[in-house]
């Protein structure tokens, strides 16, 4: 998805633009476009307006109005409302499919835009002033270019092949997803529920379903998966409580395992890595694809500012361009990496007194009005310097 984001956002300036992609959107195959749901925030809708995706899939996007993140044994809460932050809603839900049809069909119409698919890269010979880039598939050959975007998930061997190398930390942690029919209507809240098992995140979606991720360890993930119906509703019934009564149906279910993967670098020499192939979070704060879109947003800008400033000799592959880039988004990055990463580690933490202390700050946190900004800036997607697309405005 952010690939394809980052082809829809450039696709207005005067620029040859290639995809490769070697699953087509409309397979089953396809890990990106499922039917796995997406958290956007309020920046990401943003970006989505600006490139011309939001209009298509706003009929089928969920508003998220309310945040209630609670910890079970404790009374400790936290709640943040769209409206106390002065805006129509929080973030919304999406599925993914939905999302990654509006992103192929504006591709679809470009002029200098295409997409090679079913396509792979089979070799990547970096050099000064091209990169080669060996392609088979639906279309087999070679493309030169000034500039290699390495969106290719958290195992890229886009990034690879430009010698960057990535850290990876084993959560021990499998996401266990479904979509569920709750007894009551989900006012479009949004749920973070810590247990010592893990978290539960339950997300509104249409028609008063649910969806949820429900973090456990890998064991645990695998004979919860083996569960009846009603032995998986009744074992998240007891773990996520009562506050959407009974849980009535739930439907097709996967497990998937959880890591943080960080690329060293984020460029090299006419390279780019965004997305999942630069930084590979786990799910408990939703802002994975949001950091992507991001990356998307200030890059779209930096090549466009430069189109803007030298015209015909513009290079969207220039060392200048991309420390640009690479500067830009060090803070945000930074930022949102550690933030994930320390609540993972906080709530995962079985410690009597750092369960007391976090249960104190949840509490805290709830009547601390300017700390919920704060908190609600990072989770929105508007803290931090902001590219064009992020506040509103066109990218050119």
């Amino acid at each position: 998805m952010v690939g394809l984001s980052l082809a829809a956002a450039l696709r207005g300036l005067p620029l040859d633009v290639v995809v490769i992609e070697p699953v087509p959107a409309g397979s089953e195959a396809q890990p990106s476009f499922d039917e796995r749901t997406t958290a956007l925030s309020n920046g990401s809708r943003r970006i989505l307006e600006g490139i011309g995706a939001w209009r298509q899939v706003a009929a089928e996007a969920t508003p998220i109005k309310h945040i209630h993140v609670s910890d079970r044994g404790a009374f400790a809460f936290a709640r943040l409302s769209a409206e106390q932050q002065g805006v129509p809603a929080l973030g919304f839900t999406l599925t993914n499919r939905v999302l990654g049809a509006a992103l192929a069909d504006l591709c679809s119409g470009a002029e200098r835009l295409e997409i090679l698919c079913p396509a792979s890269v089979t070799e990547v010979r970096p050099g000064a002033e091209r990169v080669h880039v060996a392609v088979e598939g639906a279309w087999t050959g070679r493309v030169e270019t000034r500039l290699v975007v390495a969106a290719d998930g958290a195992r890229s061997a886009v990034r690879a092949a430009f010698g960057i190398d990535a850290t990876v930390w084993d959560y021990a942690q499998h996401a266990v997803i479904a979509n569920i029919v709750p007894e009551k209507f989900h006012d479009f809240v949004a749920y973070e529920r810590f247990t010592q098992d893990g978290p539960i995140a339950v997300l509104p979606l249409a028609d008063g379903r649910c969806t949820i991720v429900w973090t456990l360890a890998p064991d645990e993930a695998a004979r919860v998966l083996e569960l009846d119906e009603h032995q998986f509703l009744a074992r998240l019934q007891d773990r996520f409580g009562y506050r959407l009564g009974r849980l009535t149906r739930v439907g097709k279910r996967f497990a998937y395992p959880l890591s943080l993967t960080r690329s060293e670098r984020q460029i090299a020499e006419r390279a780019v890595i965004i997305g999942n192939a630069a930084q590979g979070l786990h799910p408990i704060a939703g802002q994975g694809f949001n950091l992507g879109l991001r990356d998307v947003a200030t890059l779209a800008e930096v090549i466009a500012d430069d189109l803007a400033a030298h015209g015909g000799q513009a290079d969207p592959g220039a060392g200048g361009v991309l420390e640009r880039y690479a500067d830009w988004r060090s803070a945000d990055r930074r930022t949102v990496i550690a933030f994930t990463d320390g609540l993972v580690r906080l709530f995962a933490n079985p410690l009597a007194p750092v369960r007391a202390a976090r249960d104190a700050s949840l509490l805290l946190f709830d009547l601390i009005t300017p700390a919920k900004h704060a908190f609600a800036r990072v989770t929105m997607g508007l803290a931090g310097r902001l590219p064009r697309l992020s506040r509103g405005v066109p990218l050119s």
